[in-house]
């Protein structure tokens, strides 16, 4: 028959539990955080919904633009008035519903002489030079409505920006500024929304209101993951509460019935049994 297990020592008892105190203490605090992020994206969402879909407003002039930023300002719905600049225009890599192909970012200068660009919407490659677009380019004084975007700087996924060679695949506004030699440019872009339907069947190029407004948001799966970690904690600390209440138990039980059976053998001498010559 195997030995009983040797009972833990009081320094691996207090080792374990330190860890175990630890290990579900940070998890209870990850889920906790995750539920406060759940909380902050479900308002985002709500105050970005409601910046969508209410009424234009006039975009962020040259003395507001350093207060322009993400929380308060992205995806709002403004209108500005200028004369595009076609001829410094700019294409981005871009992927759509429509296909990939790319967005058209033409800079706006506006009656103050600042200059806001507007991306006025995907083209597909075969459309890519303008004497190649169906829809007229916009001339003189106009008005463009759309939703406010914030500069994308340094290029997207794995990809750099190459001014030199005129390559782009981010809206990073300061870059092709400084590439077609613009000054005074807004630190935001305007994704012109959509206009009219077309008569014809064929769509026309530039194809605007392509923004996708999307945040993800599996931050309830995240805190029921790291609550379940939490309750796995409690689970294993208890598990090893109860063997080491085993492995005690065992070993006192023992050493009662290692007295007894000593005291009931025949030869056992006691202190009466001792013979005197």
């Amino acid at each position: 028959m195997a030995p009983a297990a040797r009972p833990r020592s009081v320094v691996t008892r207090a080792a374990l539990a330190v860890c175990a105190l630890l290990a579900f203490a940070g998890f209870l605090a990850l889920g906790t955080w995750q539920v406060e992020r759940r909380a902050w994206k479900l308002d985002l969402i709500a105050r970005v919904d409601q910046r969508v879909h209410a009424p234009a407003t006039d975009a962020p002039v040259r003395s507001e633009w350093p207060t322009v930023n993400a929380a308060n300002d992205e995806y709002r719905h403004v209108r500005l008035r200028g004369t595009f600049l076609h001829d410094k225009e700019a294409l981005v890599q871009a992927s759509t519903r429509l296909g990939a192909g790319f967005w058209v970012l033409t800079p706006l200068r506006t009656a103050d002489g600042s200059v806001v660009l507007v991306n006025r919407g995907f083209v597909p490659p075969e459309a890519r030079q303008r004497t190649t677009r169906t829809a007229p380019e916009p001339q003189g004084d106009t008005t463009v409505a759309g939703l406010l975007r914030l500069t994308e700087p340094k290029g997207g996924f794995l990809r750099t920006n190459d001014p030199t060679a005129d390559r782009w695949f981010s809206r990073d506004v300061q870059a092709i500024a400084a590439a077609r030699g613009l000054a005074d440019v807004a630190p935001y872009f305007v994704d012109a929304e959509a206009g009219p339907a077309p008569a014809q069947a064929a769509p026309t190029w530039p194809a605007g209101g392509l923004t996708v407004i999307a945040f993800p948001n599996s931050h309830l799966v995240y805190a029921l993951t790291w609550y379940g970690l939490a309750l796995m904690v409690l689970g294993a600390a208890w598990f090893v509460w109860r063997d080491d209440r085993r492995r005690r138990a065992a070993s006192g039980d023992s050493g009662e019935n290692a007295l007894h059976a000593d005291a009931a053998r025949p030869d056992h001498a006691g202190p009466a049994d001792v013979r005197r010559d």
